[in-house]
């Protein structure tokens, strides 16, 4: 059975992404890890002062029972104290990434182009509303939301302008290793697909 030269061409594809963009996804996963982190080792650091108290209590008896219930105590509370820190800190690190990726691939889908305005309004408008949902008062949503859509623009300028032109690099580069003109190096399982078609239409 013979396979059109055309087939591959025919291919649709679900989801094309200009260059540059970055797959939100694997991008929130590494978010929720990174606030997982950072979250958890704030409350690490802040529960030093604590387990001083805790060695002043421990001092200050000499009952090996009350001793032991003040220890077990301090080491669950620190755990707990931990625990919601990395909880909390990947949930926000989390939807941040995500709105700020999901906004930027809208952006870059919807004016055709990948370019650091793209970075620069998704860094804005997710600083914005960020700080519009924060709690307090009308007016102090209002000025968070206000400081942040200006701080995410001014943030985010020059890290899309270097992200963008690490992407550069990389495609000269890419391009310089296999010109266009180049035959295209398949994998092992592709190969080993277009040989066994090649056996069966013989």
């Amino acid at each position: 059975m013979e396979v059109p030269d055309s087939a591959e061409s025919t291919v649709p594809q679900n989801s094309p992404r200009l260059a540059g963009t970055v797959n939100w996804g694997t991008a929130t996963v590494i978010g929720v890890f990174a606030g997982m982190l950072y979250g958890g080792s704030k409350e690490a650091a802040a529960s030093v002062s604590k387990d001083a108290e805790v060695m002043l209590k421990l001092g200050s008896t000499e009952d090996k029972r009350e001793q032991y219930r003040l220890m077990r105590d301090a080491m669950e509370k620190r755990f707990l104290r931990v625990t919601r820190g990395s909880i909390v800190g990947g949930i926000r690190l989390g939807m941040f990434t995500a709105a700020f990726y999901c906004m930027q691939n809208f952006l870059a889908e919807k004016r055709g182009v990948h370019d650091v305005f793209n970075v620069v309004g998704a860094g804005s408008a997710t600083a914005s509303a960020f700080g519009l949902i924060m709690p307090g008062s009308l007016r102090w949503r209002a000025r968070n939301m206000a400081l942040g859509s200006v701080l995410g623009a001014a943030f985010c300028f020059p890290l899309g302008w270097v992200h963008l032109k690490l992407v550069q690099m990389a495609n000269e580069a890419s391009q310089a290793a296999h010109p266009p003109g180049q035959r295209e190096v398949k994998s092992g399982v592709s190969a080993a697909i277009e040989r066994l078609e090649g056996n069966l239409s013989k």
